[in-house]
């Protein structure tokens, strides 16, 4: 046997076992253009707020035939929320919930992914004012389809969704109201509804 047919072969195992994305996953940026993070919280006991986040960026490595060969990464700028009153934005900015100039960045990062029912299970790290917990969070993937724009080969759509308890990450201002509950509530539920693409390869 010739050292040519037995170093191929060994030089190609190096190369999957260094780190290198499998062949079948498709490296999809997401579109900030049509990325929408939007969150519902409890408001003085008989009603819920919203808002949402406007910078978003990430990106999902997306397996089709084999989901859980899939990862993603997802970064929120925190100054970025929007409540529709910016009174309020700016007291959510403030060192009383996001603090957003000592923890500019939200992130989710995942560990693995799953299978379940009809749609898959992200496990992964949540970070919020600098503190990391792990999380899991349902999800669907619509596609790929072609894409009709001009700005990219394939484009996916991702829709997730969590529960988490703000208290555990350090944001735990509110006000107990005279009849009792509190003036925001402490169970925020996040919405998560993505688009993502391939982009053209740069020209030479």
């Amino acid at each position: 046997m010739s050292f040519r047919s037995i170093a191929l072969p060994l030089l190609a195992l190096m190369s999957l076992s260094a780190g290198s994305t499998p062949l079948s996953t498709d490296k999809y940026e997401i579109d900030a253009a049509h990325a929408f993070v939007t969150f519902t919280i409890p408001h003085l006991v008989i009603n819920k707020a919203k808002g949402s986040f406007k910078d978003i960026s990430g990106t999902i490595l997306y397996d089709e035939k084999d989901p859980s060969k899939s990862s993603v990464e997802v970064t929120i700028k925190t100054a970025s929320i929007n409540t529709n009153n910016e009174s309020r934005d700016k007291h959510l900015r403030s060192a009383d919930f996001f603090d957003v100039e000592k923890y500019p960045d939200m992130t989710f990062k995942s560990k693995r992914i799953e299978r379940k029912g009809n749609g898959n299970v992200a496990t992964g790290d949540l970070t919020i004012r600098g503190v990391t917990k792990e999380v899991q969070m349902p999800f669907t993937v619509g596609g790929p389809i072609k894409d009709p724009f001009p700005t990219g080969l394939k484009r996916i759509g991702v829709q997730a969704s969590l529960q988490i308890d703000r208290r555990e990450y350090g944001i735990t201002w509110s006000r107990a109201l005279e009849g009792g509950g509190l003036f925001v509530g402490n169970e925020v539920t996040i919405e998560i509804n993505v688009e993502a693409r391939i982009p053209k390869p740069a020209a030479d």
